[in-house]
């Protein structure tokens, strides 16, 4: 349901090093062009942090200087989730804001942070196809789908999926004429030119090596989880 006109809806997006640019940017388009809303992006310190691409950003708030009242909260992914599993200070904020927010979202492996701290134990949660089984070892169920809605846990795949995960977030939030003017003005209509996106569509060769890229990554993720929900 959109809140009412005279509230502000605010929302938190955390900013780690090596975040995915565009797991950032895209809800971060969509979600900033909101009426009645205020999105800060938050870190560790207040130094500007640098994405997977080599972009920096300057956070609007730090962990500590937040107050409370956060609405939404948001994760993105990044191919060193494996070292924020292993932050307990990213951990323990993400999960203090969460646990108080109306909405837990992420796109991406943020949902394997999500799931690290906590907050997805029980529900089923989206994240990157090459990671997403990995979502189980927190407790979560690992769904393979373009955006998972379970009550109020809003996850999206991989990168792109992103832009889908604002767009339904802003329908929930601001109502749905909102989220479809503004996927007009965005021109929101994607055509991939190989038409390989999802795994099941990858030819055999194009999956291999994309699956070998990233298995580096997804070993130290999967061990990362592990550690933490051994430790609870």
């Amino acid at each position: 349901m959109a809140p009412d006109d005279a509230s502000v809806t605010r929302i938190a997006m955390l900013l780690y090093p090596q975040f995915t640019t565009l797991d950032l940017i895209g809800p971060h388009q969509v979600l900033s062009a909101l009426p009645n809303t205020e999105v800060d992006l938050v870190a560790k310190t207040a130094d500007a942090v640098t994405s997977d691409s080599g972009v920096s950003i300057i956070p609007d708030q730090t962990f500590e200087g937040v107050g409370p009242g956060y609405d939404v909260i948001f994760v993105p992914g990044g191919p060193c989730t494996y070292e924020v599993i292993d932050d307990a200070d990213t951990l323990s904020f993400v999960r203090s804001v969460g646990v108080e927010a109306s909405y837990v979202t992420s796109v991406c492996t943020g949902s394997l942070i999500l799931a690290a701290a906590g907050l997805l134990t029980g529900y089923r949660a989206a994240s990157h196809w090459a990671f997403r089984e990995i979502l189980s070892v927190s407790g979560a169920t690992p769904e393979d789908e373009r955006i998972v809605i379970d009550r109020n846990r809003i996850t999206g795949g991989g990168v792109t999926a992103g832009i889908d995960f604002g767009l339904h977030l802003a329908a929930i939030l601001a109502g749905e004429e909102v989220a479809k003017t503004l996927e007009l003005i965005m021109e929101y209509d994607p055509h991939p030119p190989f038409n390989v996106g999802h795994p099941s569509r990858a030819d055999g060769r194009t999956l291999a090596l994309a699956t070998d890229r990233l298995a580096p990554g997804v070993a130290l993720t999967k061990q990362a989880a592990g550690r933490v929900a051994a430790s609870r």
